[in-house]
């Protein structure tokens, strides 16, 4: 499912406009995105959770050339599934 499909998902079982739909499902998309740029941690239960994690920097190589090269320190979201939605998926 990519985001239109769930836009038109919510739009259809509430029986919302597509317009109203998007910008329910932006504004739960910019809230979760705000909260892991303020270093928050989302957790949604019987879903999963979502954090930030710090990578350090270290030195790479580029697999074009072969080159060495120093790879800048970063931050990445990461998402940990629950344990309800782990078994749902395993058993259906």
């Amino acid at each position: 499912m990519n985001k239109s499909e769930l836009v038109e998902s919510l739009a259809n079982k509430k029986n919302l406009t597509y317009k109203k739909a998007e910008e329910i499902v932006n504004l739960i998309f910019d809230s979760m995105t705000q909260a892991l740029v303020e270093g928050g941690r989302i957790e949604i239960r019987g879903f999963g959770s979502f954090v930030v994690k710090d990578y350090k920097s270290y030195m790479g190589r580029n697999p074009k050339t072969g080159e060495v090269i120093q790879v800048m320190p970063k931050k990445l979201p990461f998402f940990k599934v629950g344990k309800e939605l782990r078994e749902r998926v395993n058993n259906s």
